[in-house]
């Protein structure tokens, strides 16, 4: 197979180069200008862990006399390489109940690794969905919204023209943040899920044209992040990168093996930079959140369909994992479609996926991996949310002076 490089370059800061948070925009929603017509024995679950109103940390108090928004809408849109998905919830009290949701594979990235652009059709499927999340948007009234685009508009020659295309035909302003933002939005909305212990923490996002690793440090409510890692390889461009015959179980494993070998190089520079606290002989955790996580999980507790309630918290032994990819990684394109929880349209992307988690599991050994089915989303309706209690807060001391 030929050698080759990584299609962007690899992002990370080191221990003195602690990724930061960074300040939420207030991205409000706009019209468009131009409109077109388990079985649980199997893993254990964290207390709270299933629950589908996903816990926030700041307490939502009246900050004055003004009346909060609890009746408000708050909304979260994430564009992702291979996923349009967006959340519309109410803050309750310190947690928030999502009132409307809105998932569909439309592959953005397809073709990128490539060609370096967004295909036509992409776009268009792109696009179809979008219109979709306007539609909600405006019946839900939604009081403030962010709208993020990843790695796929990230790396596209054309990502920016398509960004302005989708403002002027739907009204969605995107935000094509960087993947140190991504990094920070995806553990603020999961670390909730993360094992206890006092040991260091890993937490990882497996997206479809990106990975991103991040080390935090233990203790707080909000986590310190340590160091971070983002490399341009996720489910899809991994598979549209390392393509083959997959005649035969020794072609699959080969391929399997090519792609272990090419996310573990990009992995070297955080790995090195983590080694001591991996091996230093602490109780380490882990903890994922990625439609690989999610679909291996589901496997492993030999779900007949998708339940969120079964997977989100969940805390597996990380063999099992290893074996799960390794039994997928053996198996033909008809016998993985065939699975409960995989299908048709993840039978050929999940065995990247298995490639990556295991290359994870290589550089930060976790006897156990928590599972999240919560990410980017819940990440930008916390931040929304408080950062709308701070400003109000703010605007009521400047009203106390005057």
């Amino acid at each position: 197979m030929a050698e080759f490089s990584p299609p962007d370059r690899n992002n990370g800061a080191g221990p003195k180069g602690a990724a930061k948070s960074g300040k939420v925009a207030d991205f409000r929603y706009r019209a468009p200008s131009q409109p077109e017509k388990r079985n649980r024995s199997k893993g254990s679950k964290r207390k709270g862990g299933g629950s589908n109103a996903s816990a926030a940390q700041p307490s939502f108090q009246n900050p004055g006399n003004r009346k909060p928004h609890y009746r408000q809408a708050y909304a979260a849109l994430d564009l992702g390489t291979n996923n349009c998905r967006l959340l519309i919830a109410r803050p309750t009290g310190e947690n928030f109940t999502v009132i409307d949701a809105f998932s569909r594979v439309v592959k953005l990235g397809e073709g990128l690794a490539m060609s370096g652009k967004l295909s036509d059709e992409a776009m268009d499927r792109t696009l179809g969905a979008l219109q979709v999340c306007a539609e909600k948007l405006r019946r839900r009234n939604v009081h403030l919204a962010r709208s993020v685009a990843t790695e796929a508009c990230r790396r596209a020659s054309n990502g920016p023209a398509f960004i302005e295309r989708v403002r002027e035909q739907t009204g969605i302003a995107l935000d094509i943040i960087s993947a140190q933002e991504e990094a920070r939005l995806a553990v603020l909305g999961c670390h909730i899920l993360l094992e206890g212990g006092d040991g260091p923490a890993v937490i990882f996002d497996i997206g479809g044209g990106s990975t991103e690793l991040v080390l935090i440090e233990p203790g707080e409510k909000v986590p310190h992040i340590l160091d971070w890692q983002s490399v341009p390889w996720g489910v899809v461009s991994l598979t549209d990168t390392v393509s083959a015959a997959e005649d035969n179980r020794e072609q699959r494993l080969d391929r399997y093996t090519e792609m272990r070998r090419i996310v573990s190089e990009s992995f070297a520079p955080f790995a090195q930079r983590i080694a001591k606290r991996a091996s230093g002989g602490e109780d380490i955790r882990l903890l994922g959140t990625s439609g690989t996580v999610t679909t291996l999980a589901s496997l492993h507790l030999e779900l007949p369909h998708y339940d969120r309630r079964e997977v989100d918290g969940l805390i597996v032994e990380s063999s099992s994992m290893r074996e799960i990819s390794t039994r997928l990684s053996s198996m033909s394109p008809e016998e993985r479609g065939a699975l409960p929880c995989i299908g048709n349209d993840r039978a050929e992307l999940v065995v990247a996926g298995c490639a990556i988690l295991e290359s994870i599991l290589d550089i930060w050994p976790a006897s156990r991996l928590g599972v999240a089915d919560r990410g980017i989303r819940e990440g930008i309706l916390r931040s929304l949310m408080a950062a709308d209690v701070e400003g109000e807060k703010a605007r009521q001391e400047l009203r106390n002076m005057r």
